[in-house]
């Protein structure tokens, strides 16, 4: 009898396991399957020093990976590299590499911002090479990080799991994609 080899849903359920975000008043659904780029409302960052990740801390000691939303007009990568920046005094210096997306559907009348798309929207996860060579910039109603440490890959998924269960999973998921890259 052959093995079938379980497929990331199966290996990373609570990732993969419908989300109500009530922060951000929506439901969210991680998949594999990009979403079309006008749908992309908000970017995150895996970002590999080596063989280990940058994390951010912010005020109230949540960490997470650099990301946000996007500004009007902005592509995808010129938002990732903005966000890096911001959030992680970060460069990318590597090719940017999407690998999945939280699908999102807005329960609010209004959207986030009059320029995102809505109700219907994504949350785009990336990962790319970075080298953590300056300080956050923590521009005045963005995310306010307090710390940014670059730490192997076991130590980021403890330190993820304050922003959410369903993190280390991720993270897992694009170390993954990174090895066979």
């Amino acid at each position: 009898m052959d093995v079938i080899p379980a497929g990331p849903a199966d290996r990373f359920p609570l990732l993969y396991a419908p989300q109500r975000w009530e922060w951000a008043s929506v439901d969210a659904q991680f998949s594999t399957t990009l979403p079309p780029e006008p749908l992309v409302q908000s970017i995150h960052v895996v970002g590999f020093v080596g063989e280990e990740v940058a994390v951010c801390r912010d005020h109230r000691d949540v960490w997470f990976l650099p990301g946000g939303t996007r500004e009007p007009g902005e592509s995808v990568l010129a938002a990732v590299d903005r966000e890096i920046a911001e959030e992680a005094g970060a460069r990318r210096v590597g090719p940017l590499r999407w690998f999945g997306a939280h699908h999102c559907v807005s329960d609010r009348a209004e959207p986030y911002r009059p320029h995102l798309p809505h109700p219907e929207k994504a949350w785009l996860w990336c990962l790319t090479d970075v080298v953590v060579d300056g300080t956050p910039s923590n521009p005045p109603g963005g995310e306010q990080v307090e710390e940014v440490r670059v730490v192997p890959v076991a130590r980021a998924r403890e330190l993820l799991r304050t922003d959410g269960d369903w993190y280390p999973e991720l993270l897992d998921l694009a170390w993954e994609i990174r090895r066979t890259c």
